[in-house]
């Protein structure tokens, strides 16, 4: 059975039954109260929903809109709430909301969504947070100041209390129990949230409220849902995107004990059994034949990079300015000392911990479900959920739960597999779990592009860059995985040309441009999205051109970062760090610096070569987020995009050919090893300024690093990722 953990009872009755107040901050800036009695039911009936709820006790729930995935929202979300509330955090427990119909709990970088994706969950919901937290402590104050007839400024608070100036003490479970003041309650500015120096919550290391279940293996994903009559689904799915299958035979599947139907979609044939072992054995006897039409049968990998390459250095064809300063094209055609130099990057798989599995449960009727599942978005996931059955989004029970890993593998995925979830319980009229198996995930991944960079520069005679100019072949992600939000006018993909903006080196013309290409693979955002191979590219260039310059690799990028402060200080950081200019004898140290939107960083990798293949054996790293929650927390966020970009640049790769992904599991798709991990020093910068994230920061500055080293040990340039396949 479910573990009990995922059955919510109604507001109503979890407020009514515990004695209860809940606090919301609402779309119009309000603050609106309920309790636990009277109060909860005219609540509920106007469908409100609140970020804190105090218990008679003392305790304190606070609700957080972001998914978890393994980035620790569920701490620093609360933590923020928890500040302005001045609670204390030994009483703090924490609930991720699933649904938002009264538009509270949205992500402000979505537009009211909930979303998570970007490294946006601590930018976008701080301020909200910190006012949700502030405004609840209000009226903890004034029913507070209303009990002992005293001026609410008079009173102050302090981890879970309500103090007098004489030092009486009311615990928050006391004052819930009081009457709550009739007369409005005024919304917090921004302008009275906590001086930074009153802190006491954000900035510290207060222990990850989720990692205790998972050390145990008590936490529950949606892969671990089990409900009273489920089915299990396997299916046997189009090998090339685009074509339908034409069922031969499944007389030997329907032959296999526990099996209780097949059923043909429009891009599978699922199988549905009693047990996971039934449905898998079912699908290996299906006989199927494709109808054979997709014009990606016609796809390969390789052929897409020779039309990418090509696309890059002719620049003629489908092109988007991405960014100009001053006339990039105008100084490079006047002449002078123009370099240039072409990068590549390919397709990559995800390779999250958790395959894509969904659990649906639809209503008799067929116009209402329950669903359990991790996904990057509870919103899109109702969305789709709505748009399948043909019913309204009140009518679909959302359990968001955590997730395995994301890396943007779960943000839109749920229009294909909860999809067929639904259709399946829908056809069945019992629950579906659909889950894939690795090889499932892998043959039918949503690949980051492939990419193709020309650069083209020109040095004055200091040895200056006067104008440079960026320009990337590329598939669009948004036109395929989010068309909703492409702007077929305007063509700006900021999920491939991020990061080539190149805003904090000091080049006067300066142009990037995107020459759009066809796509030849189902095409998705990855951890990092265009800064990793836009800072690839960029960085791998920049070291060319310090040589050309006669310029070492640090003085050169200090006089580009000369208008950038939070660049220049990353900059210094991490070349004191690793005292680049030094190395140990039979190793060289890369540079490479980066960005992520707001959050600066900048990376030193040192490498040596041994038999053959290069191995890095330390990292430093500098970063800049403007203010860190939480900082243990961070640090694991960096290092795990360090990893992730480690991972992707010595052998990750993947191809296909005739529409079809070569690789099977992670036996040929191989992730970095436990004995290639190099030594991790980190510095966190606090410039003071809104927070900016740290799960991709990683990532970009990983390649050009690496790849500089290489270039400093062997005098060779690579140039282009994976660089395991890289020969001196």
């Amino acid at each position: 059975m479910m573990n009990s953990q995922n059955i919510r009872p109604t507001r109503r009755a979890f407020l009514a039954g515990t004695g209860a107040v809940g606090f919301a901050l609402l779309a119009s800036g309000g603050v609106k109260l309920f309790d636990g009695s009277a109060g909860a039911q005219a609540a509920d009936e106007t469908n409100i929903n609140g970020w804190v709820v105090i218990y008679a006790d003392g305790s304190i729930l606070i609700r957080f809109g972001a998914a978890e995935m393994g980035q620790g929202v569920n701490t620093s979300l609360p933590m923020i709430v928890a500040e302005e509330l001045d609670a204390d955090w030994s009483r703090v427990s924490v609930e991720q909301v699933s649904a938002d119909p009264d538009g509270i709990f949205g992500n402000p970088s979505f537009g009211g969504m909930l979303f998570s994706a970007g490294s946006s969950s601590v930018e976008g919901y701080f301020t909200a947070l910190r006012l949700a937290g502030a405004n609840a402590r209000r009226v903890l104050i004034r029913t507070a100041a209303a009990h002992w007839d005293v001026a609410p400024e008079s009173l102050a608070t302090d981890a879970g209390h309500v103090v007098k100036a004489d030092g009486e003490r009311l615990g928050y479970g006391e004052v819930i129990r009081l009457p709550v003041p009739s007369a409005a309650i005024e919304q917090v500015s921004e302008a009275e949230l906590k001086p930074r120096t009153d802190w006491r919550i954000i900035g510290t290391d207060k222990d990850r409220l989720d990692i205790p279940a998972k050390t145990r293996g008590d936490a529950i994903y949606s892969i671990d849902v089990r409900l009273p009559g489920m089915l299990y689904a396997a299916q046997l799915l189009a090998p090339v995107e685009g074509e339908t299958p034409n069922l031969v035979s499944d007389e030997a599947s329907r032959q296999v004990t526990g099996v209780t139907d097949i059923v043909p979609l429009h891009n599978s044939v699922a199988v549905l059994a009693e047990t996971w072992e039934s449905a898998l054995a079912a699908r290996d006897l299906l006989q199927v034949e494709w109808t054979e039409t997709s014009g990606f049968r016609k796809a390969d990998s390789g052929l897409e990079m020779s039309e990418l390459i090509s696309a890059a250095e002719s620049g003629e064809g489908d092109a988007v300015v991405w960014e100009e300063r001053g006339d990039a094209s105008k100084a490079l055609a006047a002449g002078g000392q123009i370099l240039s130099a072409q990068y590549q990057t390919v397709h990559v798989y995800h390779a999250q911990m958790e395959p894509l599995n969904a659990v649906a449960s639809v209503d008799d009727d067929g116009l209402g479900a329950e669903v359990w599942l991790g996904s990057q978005s509870q919103s899109v996931s109702i969305g789709i959920a709505t748009g399948v059955l043909g019913t309204t989004p009140d009518r679909i029970r959302m359990h968001a739960m955590q997730m395995g890993g994301g890396f943007g593998r779960r943000t839109v995925f749920a229009r294909d597999l909860l999809r067929d979830a639904l259709l399946l319980s829908r056809h069945a009229g019992r629950p579906v779990k659909l889950m894939w198996t690795r090889e499932d995930d892998v043959k039918n991944a949503w690949l980051r592009p492939p990419t193709a960079h020309r650069l083209d520069a020109v040095l004055d005679a200091d040895g200056n860059i006067t104008a440079m100019r960026h320009r990337v072949a590329a598939p669009s992600i948004m036109e395929f995985a989010f068309p909703n939000r492409w702007n077929p006018e305007v063509r700006r993909d900021l999920l491939v040309m991020e990061g080539s903006e190149s805003r904090d080196y000091a080049i006067p013309d300066f142009r990037a441009e995107h020459l759009l290409t066809p796509r030849r693979s189902r095409v998705a955002a990855w951890r990092g999205i265009g800064w990793g191979p836009n800072c690839f590219a960029r960085e791998c260039f920049m070291d060319e051109l310090a040589l050309a310059a006669g310029s070492d690799p640090v003085a050169f990028r200090r006089r580009l970062l000369r208008e950038s402060p939070r660049g220049l200080a990353v900059l210094n950081a991490v070349a004191e760090m690793s005292n680049f200019g030094t190395a140990t004898e039979g190793r060289a140290l890369g540079l490479s610096f980066a960005g992520y939107k707001e959050t600066m960083g900048a990376g030193v990798a040192e490498v040596s070569m041994e038999d053959g293949r290069f191995r890095v054996h330390r990292f430093w790293a500098a970063v800049d987020p403007g203010i860190v929650i939480h900082p243990q927390n961070y640090r694991a966020q960096v290092e795990g995009g360090i990893l992730f970009g480690l991972s992707s640049l010595m052998r990750e790769r993947t191809t296909f050919t005739g529409g079809v992904i070569d690789q099977n599991n992670f036996y040929d798709y191989e992730p970095i090893r436990m004995d290639e991990i190099p030594e991790i020093e980190m510095r966190i910068l606090e410039s003071g300024g809104h927070p900016s994230g740290g799960g991709e920061i990683g990532v970009p500055m990983t390649g050009a690093a690496v790849a500089n080293a290489l270039r400093s040990l062997t005098g060779q340039a690579p140039t282009a990722l994976p660089l395991g396949e890289w020969v001196s």
